[in-house]
């Protein structure tokens, strides 16, 4: 079997969850601190998840979900998380921002530290990019459940139209065999 580096494994967005609340799904309309799984007319555009407005304002917005990591996953070698990401509409006036936390479960109802390296990356581009997080992979292997947290943090004071954040894709990027 050959080492591929940094396989892509997409996220389903039906198995994101509100945060504070893992037995429910995302709402179609974000609110509170929730995003949003908006989705488009079948054939016209495919779904994302959203912010809510945040022009002239501060606020943060949380969706959750749990990873298991797959059997072809070599362990201890590399996991990133790759979030897509962008203004939708409008930039913040101040900043626009996604941040990932990733803790590993370990099966009894308890978790470790979180295993992010990567520091919070701008997305207040109207350009979406990708933004990949490192996980620390000490000790991980095939079959481990990452608990993650996804935020987008807007802060805006000057914005007359939506200020919106965006997320397109969200992957893991491991080093597998196959």
């Amino acid at each position: 079997n050959k080492l591929v580096e940094e396989a892509e494994h997409p996220v389903n967005f039906a198995d994101l969850r509100i945060y504070d609340a893992m037995g429910s799904n995302l709402p179609s309309t974000s609110s509170g601190d929730d995003l949003a799984l908006v989705g488009a007319t079948f054939g016209s555009a495919s779904p994302v998840l959203q912010t809510a407005d945040a022009k002239n304002t501060t606020a943060s917005y949380y969706a959750r979900f749990l990873y298991t990591l797959p059997p072809e996953y070599v362990a201890g070698e590399t996991v990133k998380l790759r979030v897509r990401c962008s203004a939708k509409t409008t930039v913040a006036s101040s900043a626009m921002t996604i941040d990932v936390q990733a803790y590993e479960a370990n099966g009894s109802g308890g978790i470790g530290s979180d295993l992010c390296t990567t520091a919070a990356q701008t997305c207040n581009s109207l350009t979406a990019a990708n933004k990949d997080f490192s996980l620390t992979s000490t000790g991980l292997q095939a079959g481990d459940v990452l608990d993650v947290r996804l935020v987008i943090a807007i802060t805006d004071s000057a914005t007359a139209t939506a200020v919106i954040g965006q997320i397109g894709k969200v992957s893991f990027l491991l080093d597998t065999r196959g």
